[in-house]
């Protein structure tokens, strides 16, 4: 299994990631929710070098050229709400990909948020049987949603290639998806992999709450 860290070199996508991090620039709702999509997009493009090409030809109106076209079939998942706008970033680029779409929340057992189980509401999905799934999550931070996601759509088929896509991961996660997931097929890309998770399960330092902070707080 690959793991695919972006904070291990220079991109991009450095820039975007302090940005969703700085409290003093986070809470501008509508610059999170893009700086979100541009990172989805910017590893929409370093995941298309990984996916298998064929050649065609193309009448221009002088003379045919060949291109050379993504030959898999695609389909992205999102956890929802989160999600969403790391999702639509992915979709900027593959927009020709068909969409999943998971209710995954967590249950928490008591007032202080400290242990919980994670819940499945809702599942919308075409067949990935034999397709690229890749699945978005822009929070890593314990695995147990995003393998729960994986096992809900594989009751719509098996996929040939399994591509887990999140911003900030704990290592904990990354530990737990090595794990859970099928190793010979499965690649991980993060833009950071940060170091802990604090007693209610966020990611340290990470950046607070993904979904309170593009769409505001839930009650």
């Amino acid at each position: 299994m690959q793991i695919i860290n972006f904070s291990e070199q220079n991109s991009l996508i450095s820039l975007y990631l302090r940005e969703i991090r700085d409290i003093t620039i986070q809470n501008d709702r509508l610059r999170f929710r893009r700086n979100i999509e541009r990172i989805g997009e910017i590893m929409a493009y370093e995941i298309s070098k990984l996916l298998a090409y064929k050649t065609i030809h193309v009448n221009t109106p002088l003379d045919v050229a060949e291109a050379n076209i993504p030959d898999e079939e695609i389909v992205i998942a999102t956890i929802l709400r989160a999600g969403l706008p790391f999702h639509h970033g992915m979709l900027n680029y593959f927009d020709g990909a068909e969409n999943a779409f998971v209710s995954a929340y967590r249950k928490y057992k008591e007032t202080g948020h400290q242990t919980f189980d994670i819940h499945i509401e809702y599942i919308a999905s075409p067949s990935i049987e034999g397709k690229t799934l890749i699945l978005t999550d822009p929070m890593l931070a314990t695995g147990s949603s995003m393998e729960l996601t994986y096992r809900a759509l594989l009751t719509k088929g098996i996929p040939s290639k399994i591509h887990v896509a999140t911003i900030i991961a704990s290592q904990q996660a990354i530990d737990y998806c090595k794990e859970h997931f099928p190793e010979e097929k499965t690649t991980i890309w993060a833009a950071a992999i940060d170091p802990g998770l604090n007693e209610s399960s966020y990611i340290v330092p990470g950046i607070g709450d993904a979904g309170d902070l593009a769409y505001g707080e839930k009650i």
